[in-house]
């Protein structure tokens, strides 16, 4: 499976960017906009928090599903019964986030939005005709001004060796929005599966952002977009011992937007929420 590592300043980057996506649901891009000392310095800010009992004050509100989730209500991913292993927070604009937290990541959150904002145009640009024709609007006006587009700063913890059998940092799934964005973690770990049934590691260099098609793009495109299943195994030796952090933007469109005929962005994601149980 070839998922491209595509240098985003270059002249054909939207055109093999969009090649991978098709092909891999997955592309990866370096030298693109978001500096890596800013990613670096928002995983070790967002560490300690995660290592401080102040994450307790955060607790989620199950009605608008911002702040900080802990492990005994992490998700169990659509067809799976063991919880995942992690912690995380979730985040908007208007959601609740510690304070001397909220500048650094805000920035983040409005940068990772712009360079999302111009990957959907260039998907847009080099989707064949005939499935463009079926985007009830343009992909970037999809998440104009949208409130439901979600930061999630994740931290699978070390393992202790008392895990759950069966349990790892992120169960195979698929992503619900449109478009993920995801700078590299500051420790391997994430694959995708294959045509044939294969795990392969997604290229993961620190400082690369790594994109993939979740579900909505997926229902928009007939399926010319695949949301690849994807997953977070457990680390083995020294590394097991290492905190992982990870920072994806679930990039949402309003939920107004008509994806098909079949469901609305705000009919899908109610839908998937029920399915993992965080949504009742």
């Amino acid at each position: 499976m070839n998922v491209l590592t595509v240098d985003y300043t270059a002249s054909d980057a939207p055109q093999r960017f969009v090649e991978s996506l098709h092909q891999t649901g997955f592309g990866v891009l370096t030298n693109h906009p978001i500096a890596k000392a800013k990613v670096e310095a928002i995983y070790e800010s967002w560490y300690q928090f995660f290592i401080s009992d102040l994450k307790e004050q955060y607790l989620f509100d199950p009605k608008t599903q911002d702040g900080y989730f802990p492990p005994s209500v992490s998700e169990v991913a659509k067809g799976h019964s063991v919880k995942d292993i992690k912690e995380y927070f979730h985040i908007y604009p208007w959601g609740k986030m510690p304070e001397h937290l909220k500048r650094q990541t805000l920035e983040y959150y409005d940068l990772a939005n712009t360079l999302a904002e111009e990957l959907l145009g260039w998907v847009e640009q080099y989707t064949p005709s005939d499935i463009a024709q079926h985007y009830s609007q343009s992909l970037p006006s999809m998440i104009k001004d949208s409130e439901g587009t979600l930061l999630r700063v994740l931290h699978y913890p070390p393992m202790t060796g008392n895990e759950e059998p069966g349990a790892i940092r992120a169960a195979a799934h698929g992503d619900i929005n449109l478009l993920t964005i995801l700078p590299a973690a500051n420790e391997p770990g994430l694959q995708v599966i294959a045509k044939d049934g294969s795990w392969f590691d997604v290229p993961c260099d620190f400082g690369n952002i790594i994109i993939n098609i979740g579900d909505m793009l997926q229902e928009a495109s007939r399926g010319y977009f695949p949301s690849t299943i994807h997953r977070v195994i457990n680390p083995t030796g020294e590394k097991s011992e290492t905190s992982r952090i990870s920072l994806p933007l679930f990039l949402h469109p309003n939920p107004e937007v008509i994806l098909s005929d079949n469901y609305t962005a705000g009919s899908y994601l109610d839908e998937r929420l029920r399915e993992l149980g965080v949504k009742t």
